[in-house]
């Protein structure tokens, strides 16, 4: 087995028993960078300095006995809306280009402590808008699996730098989708915590209601443990709970026996793949077998959850992206303008790609006087239905279970000219967000050698649960161990 291919815990037991040192660990996945990034593009900036530098403070650590963390050494990808003191933030927009922010996110300090190398920013939907990675301002994002396809958005290039073997863990962010739905196009592990579980503070807003942040990961171990090092307050987050965080990797028992789960009819009917369809079953049967009660439930009001969220999420959008104007930081036209109205038109236009002004457009209507009650207030009421009827399906179900996806990836450029089949593709995911409730996608499968994955919901704040029924089902199967041909391939280029 090639290094890359590794585990984060593996590597992390070859570090701790002095097997590999995280430099050397380092340096291979920058080499795995340098050999297959031609071809995946998953990154916008590949940071070797940094992360040496943070393997060798690893190292140290280490030697000296201070290691604080499970994963210390393990290199890290982080996607670019992240701030990253000292390197550049940009959100894959022109508009940030430039952008060097002052100080880390939370996150990335987080990492920073425990001594995980940063090896670079990884490509995104501008903004975190998007479903596929094409709508960078930079580059466009190849799946792994089969380089013709999208990785998924918005976090594509977190999913596609794992997946290939560049990093061994990565963090993206999750608005309606983004962390889960690459994380099933990769053949990954995704988990998207609750809202308020993981700190904000320092991560770049698209819609501030529905934001989090999560790790992507190549198994359900590592996810746990990603989730140790991530979960907790953080009094610089005014949205973060102040609530006690039990430790993840407890609860990885490999039995579901005495839980129940509800398959929400309304997440496998129309608009799902077939064959999609057929393995989220098989595995639901699986489960099954496994001692886990299933039945199907309804929930009425989740067909509303896309207009719902295409109400809100840009109307939170407008708000957000009004920062942009460039007068204090980030890209300013060099037009000539005739007063400061003008220099803010010209800049945004120039800064902003089409998804994004798209965006902005619709969330300025919604709020604008004669629509706000008419659109914003109602979504606002419809979201609160949405989230009842989750609460509903929680009194008598630990977990539910869907398609994460309602199709494998999909050929780049297929659904670029066709905003609603795009928006479409997060049909699954977008209600968890709008019921701030946490969700996992792990593989369960392949149609056409394309990874599937199977979503698995739990209540607010119960991490653990969804992490045990996932924690058994991948024992139980051997979806994860599969990697993408592109492994071997990249090699003889």
């Amino acid at each position: 087995m090639k290094l890359f291919e590794l585990t984060a815990h593996e590597l992390a037991d070859n570090i701790a028993a002095g097997e590999i040192s995280s430099a050397e660990a380092t340096q291979a996945c920058l080499e795995r960078i340098e050999a297959v990034e031609p071809q995946v593009e998953a990154f916008v900036s590949v940071t070797a300095d940094v992360a040496l530098q943070q393997a060798a403070e690893a190292d140290r650590k280490r030697a000296a006995g201070e290691a604080d963390g499970a994963l210390t050494g393990v290199p890290i990808a982080i996607k670019d809306l992240m701030c990253t003191r000292g390197l550049p933030t940009t959100c894959c927009s022109k508009i940030l280009e430039n952008f060097i922010p002052p100080y880390d996110a939370t996150v990335v300090e987080q990492c920073r402590q425990a001594a995980l190398p940063m090896v670079g920013k990884t490509n995104m939907d501008e903004f975190a808008m998007g479903s596929s990675t094409e709508n960078s301002a930079f580059k466009v994002t190849h799946n792994p699996w089969d380089l013709d396809r999208v990785p998924g958005g918005s976090s594509g290039g977190s999913a596609a730098a794992v997946a290939a073997g560049e990093a061994f863990v990565a963090l993206g962010s999750d608005t309606g989708g983004s962390i889960r739905q690459p994380a099933s196009l990769c053949g990954l592990v995704g988990l998207k915590p609750t809202y308020g579980r993981v700190s904000r503070y320092g991560l770049i807003a698209y819609a501030s209601s529905l934001d989090q942040i999560g790790p992507l990961t190549k198994d359900v171990t590592d996810c746990a443990l990603m989730m140790d090092l991530l979960a907790g307050y953080d009094p610089r987050d005014a949205t973060s709970a102040d609530i006690a965080v039990p430790d993840y990797t407890q609860s990885l028992t490999g039995s579901v026996n005495g839980l129940r789960a509800g398959v929400p009819s309304q997440l496998l009917g129309e608009g799902i793949d077939p064959q999609v369809r057929e393995c989220v079953g098989a595995a639901i049967d699986q489960l099954q077998d496994m001692g886990l009660q299933c039945e199907e439930i309804q929930m009425p009001h989740i067909d509303y959850s896309l207009p719902v969220y295409y109400i809100i999420a840009p109307a939170e959008a407008s708000s957000n992206l009004a920062r942009y104007d460039g007068v204090r930081y980030g890209h300013r036209t060099t037009q000539p303008t005739d007063d400061i109205y003008d220099l803010f038109a010209q800049t945004r236009a120039e800064g902003f790609g089409p998804e994004v002004q798209l965006r902005i457009m619709l969330g300025t209507y919604a709020l604008s006087a004669g629509y706000y009650d008419a659109y914003y207030v109602k979504a606002l009421k419809v979201r609160t239905l949405i989230k009842r009827d989750f609460d509903q399906a929680f009194e008598n179900c630990d977990v539910l279970l869907s398609p994460t996806s309602p199709t494998v990836a999909f050929p780049i450029g297929e659904k670029a000219d066709d905003p609603l089949a795009m928006k479409l593709a997060d049909i699954c995911t977008i209600p968890i967000n709008l019921a701030g409730i946490p969700a996992i996608s792990i593989p369960c499968g392949f149609v056409d050698g394309l990874p599937v994955g199977l979503q698995i919901m739990g209540r607010a704040f119960e991490e653990e649960t969804i992490l045990q029924v996932a924690y058994a089902y991948e024992q139980a199967t051997a979806w994860h161990r599969q990697r993408p041909t592109l492994c071997y391939s990249a090699e003889h280029h």
